[in-house]
């Protein structure tokens, strides 16, 4: 495994595993087959309505808690500081657990400030390791510092082949921010694509390892999601090779420059 490290001198692992969309009936399943395949660090939030299910995963893996990174995220509904600590409280009991790795803002709000500021006191309060956004655009970024303590310590954003943010990822790097892409596969839409199936090839890995592995080269945490043991092990297995620049090249220039999901300024959450 690799490792990103905050401006706070935590580090974590390049690697998660993401669960959108993993129901609560099979969550637990999937994170513990996940943590014998070697996954470390998970990621959820409160809109996936499957905390509960990752607790229980946590609770029975036999792994110490130190050894497990839990990330979850705030909703949109949470709109002032008071239920921003009484949401965290609840993803704390939810997930079984007394301190969270990580918490992200999911998407950008008017209520951003508030409920910052009561994430940092939180951080303060050692009950949060990490504190960070998730969607947010630089303005979005550049309006919460103004207002803040801390700086985001991670932002979570979409990041594919076809859509690769440059502008954002230098304007994170500049402030010690950590970008991790969400759908770094595109949901399966980028599978096909020759160039990348090329390279896959020569390698004797899967189209998704090589996308992986291009982004963590990069500095890219990732999050890949599957319920299949045999993916889940093709995605962790992209610490035994490494890619050319002429290959990461490759790959960067497929970006198209347009989102396939939601703009954070109009995002209607």
């Amino acid at each position: 495994m690799e490792y990103v490290t905050l401006t706070n001198g935590k580090s974590l692992p390049i690697l998660g595993y993401g669960t959108y969309k993993i129901g609560e009936d099979v969550v637990t399943a999937c994170v513990l087959e996940a943590f014998r395949r070697g996954y470390r660090r998970i990621d959820t939030a409160t809109f996936y309505a499957n905390e509960a299910g990752i607790g229980e995963a946590v609770k029975s893996a036999g792994l110490k808690r130190e050894e497990i990174y839990l990330a979850t995220k705030l909703w949109t509904n949470v709109t002032s500081y008071a239920k921003a600590r009484e949401s965290a409280e609840r993803s704390l009991k939810a997930l079984r657990t007394d301190y969270l790795d990580m918490l992200l803002i999911h998407w950008p709000t008017p209520a951003n400030a508030e409920v910052w500021r009561a994430m940092e006191d939180m951080y303060f309060e050692g009950i949060l390791k990490g504190i960070g956004v998730s969607n947010f655009k630089e303005h979005h970024i550049d309006e919460l510092n103004a207002m803040s303590r801390i700086s985001p310590m991670w932002n979570q954003v979409e990041m594919h082949p076809y859509f690769r943010q440059q502008a954002l990822r230098d304007y994170c790097k500049g402030k010690g921010i950590v970008v991790e892409a969400w759908s770094p596969l595109m949901r399966g839409s980028v599978l096909d694509e020759p160039v990348i199936k090329d390279i896959a090839a020569k390698y004797g890995k899967s189209v998704a390892a090589v996308i992986l592995r291009a982004d963590i080269e990069e500095g890219i945490a990732v999050i890949p999601k599957t319920v299949s043991p045999e993916r889940m092990s093709e995605n962790i297995g992209i610490f035994d090779f490494s890619l050319t620049a002429d290959e990461l090249a490759a790959i960067a220039a497929l970006d198209r420059g347009a989102r396939q999901y939601r703009d954070p300024d109009n995002h209607g959450f």
